[in-house]
């Protein structure tokens, strides 16, 4: 059998294709990176949330952004979804009459959205100059805007579509939440969590909001709870006010490897926003550990490379031998 170059080829790529199935790719992934002992996050409780958006304007103060209007309400800063110039926002809810609380028919909820910070975020996996770094020790994510290339891959990879890109600019950047690690360099905590009024918005280490969160999942609904506000474990003078019937699992645990804002709702989370269909490890740990593989040694390139040569070889060695029988028949 006489195998072409383009054969080959196209068998090389369907068997790596092959190759590549779910179990094999999973196979072949590193494992997903932990969150540090000492990471810090942000526990956001949607039953709490009253829908103020004073998280807004205290972001939009402490970041420097402008105001971004909609031609329905132009004088007033009403972004209707994180850009480049709004780096966190709250989202409606509403179903049907929309009269109740956290309730999925005829009810409404809130939801604030903005990076969330993983674990082993997607967006320093791909970047080809580390504009996006995560801290080892907090955790947090951040963009760094004199390495940036604009190459935009954080834009594509993101699984929540938080990084974005200035379009309307001639010289546009990467912008995203950077869970204000620049107030938190002098003490101080995230904006947004500082001005919630409810303790909707909740700031302290990992750990500690994880620990938090349990204790509202085993409360019994209605009953009296004091809700702790702006950081875990403050003085700062707490909201009562009753436990509600939360969803049976905090996002962010577990979702992608998991990731340092925590939700929680009384509403199923795929009606605020957030990507349920999703596995428990993080993306990068699957592709870094597939090109990891193909890649080590130069495995890949070798293998390309061996089998061209063979094509060529053969190729050539056939030509050869049709000339010698040609010769032979002439003479």
């Amino acid at each position: 059998m006489t195998v072409n170059r383009r054969q080959f080829l196209k068998m090389a790529a369907t068997g790596v294709g092959a190759s590549l199935c779910t179990t094999q790719a999973q196979a072949l992934q590193r494992e997903t990176l932990k969150v540090s002992p000492d990471a810090v996050g942000m526990l956001y409780d949607s039953t709490l949330c009253i829908g103020c958006k004073a998280c807004m304007v205290a972001c939009k103060n402490a970041n420097g952004m402008p105001v971004e209007s909609t031609d329905v309400n132009p004088m007033w800063d009403t972004p209707l979804e994180t850009s480049g110039e709004t780096l966190n926002v709250i989202k409606l809810y509403k179903n049907g009459t929309g009269e109740h609380k956290d309730q999925l028919d005829d009810g409404f909820a809130f939801m604030k959205r903005h990076c969330l910070h993983c674990v082993d975020p997607s967006c320093v996996s791909v970047c080809p100059v580390s504009a996006m770094t995560k801290d080892a020790v907090t955790g947090i994510v951040e963009h760094h805007k004199d390495r940036c290339i604009g190459c935009r891959y954080c834009v594509y990879s993101c699984p929540f579509g938080i990084p974005k890109y200035e379009y309307d600019k001639a010289f546009g950047q990467i912008q995203k939440c950077q869970f204000c690690a620049h107030l938190q360099a002098k003490g101080e905590i995230p904006a947004c969590c500082d001005v919630c009024p409810t303790g909707a918005t909740l700031f302290g280490r990992v750990d500690d909001l994880k620990k938090e969160s349990e204790r509202r999942l085993q409360a019994k609904p209605g009953d009296r709870y004091v809700f702790p506000r702006g950081k875990f474990g403050s003085d700062r003078p707490p909201h009562e006010a009753a436990i509600a019937q939360y969803q049976e699992h905090v996002y962010g645990l577990k979702e992608l490897g998991g990731t340092q804002i925590m939700y929680m709702s009384a509403i199923p989370f795929d009606k605020l926003g957030l990507p349920v269909n999703v596995p428990d490890y993080s993306y990068p740990s699957q592709a870094e550990g597939i090109q990891h593989t193909l890649y080590k040694w130069m495995l890949a390139p070798a293998i390309l490379l061996g089998g061209l040569s063979y094509v060529v070889h053969r190729n050539t060695q056939k030509k050869d031998d049709e000339k010698n029988a040609s010769e032979r028949r002439e003479s």
